[in-house]
Formats: C-alpha cells, structure tokens, sequence
C-alpha cells in the first residue's frame, strides 16, 4: 500500500529538473530549486530557476503556488488549480479550452516526479519535473 502523503513532507527545499515537450517545436530544458514554506492555511510553493530554449539565451524563470493541508493547490490569486493525490496518481484541471492532466509518482520518496500532459487548441506539450532534496 502506498504511503500516504501530508502537506509537511512537502517543506523544505527542494531540487528540481524539467523537460518541457511541444508537440510540434523544439523542447525546453529547466533547472532550479523548489522551496515549500509555511504560510497561512498550508505552504507557499515557490520555484525559481533557469529556462533553456535551443537558440534563445538561458532566461530566469520563476512560478509561485498556495498548497493547503488538503493537498489543494491554488494559484497565487487564489483560485483553484488541482488537488494533489495523496498516494500519488492523476488528476486533471481544465484551463478552457486546454485540458491539463497531471501524474503524481512517489514511488521514489523522497524524490518524486510529476508529469503534466496539456492538450487543446492552445497549448499542446507534455512537462515532466523531477524533485529530489539536496544532497549535503
């Protein structure tokens, strides 16, 4: 039986590693750290880090979420984004007219991947991101 996750296995800093497939297009390549910090009602999530597109210079890339004890995850605005399965698995969020799904693996614990497939009219690539603690 898997172990189920809570919000507080998620704190703390975080390495992380993502390829970002299009469909049709040249794939990116992002390399930062990942910090879950405590914040009112849950964590802040918080990544930054460096964004590669073949032929463009490397750019600073960052984006920020509100994760709840529930394992909720809001966009800084406070809207709803998806809820994060606790033994890991699917779920989905519909950003008309794209439809996001999402895998969860904590398989590996205390490393895990996460792995979005967008398709729709508008966006149309899969983005998988590995985290694991730093080591040290």
């Amino acid at each position: 039986m898997p172990t189920e996750r809570r919000l507080a296995d998620f704190e703390g800093r975080w390495d992380m590693s993502r390829s970002i497939t299009p469909t049709h297009g040249a794939p990116a390549q992002f390399e930062g750290q990942a910090t879950w910090h405590p914040a009112a009602g849950g964590l802040a999530y918080a990544e930054t880090g460096t964004l590669r597109l073949p032929g463009a210079a490397p750019m600073k890339a960052e984006r920020r979420y509100h994760w709840a004890a529930d394992l909720s995850v809001f966009f800084e605005d406070g809207r709803f984004f998806h809820k994060v399965p606790g033994t890991g698995g699917r779920t989905t969020h519909f950003c008309d007219p794209d439809t996001y799904v999402v895998d969860y693996d904590f398989s590996d614990w205390p490393c895990m991947t996460v792995r979005w497939t967008v398709k729709g009219p508008r966006k149309s690539y899969v983005m998988e991101t590995r985290y694991t603690r730093p080591s040290g």
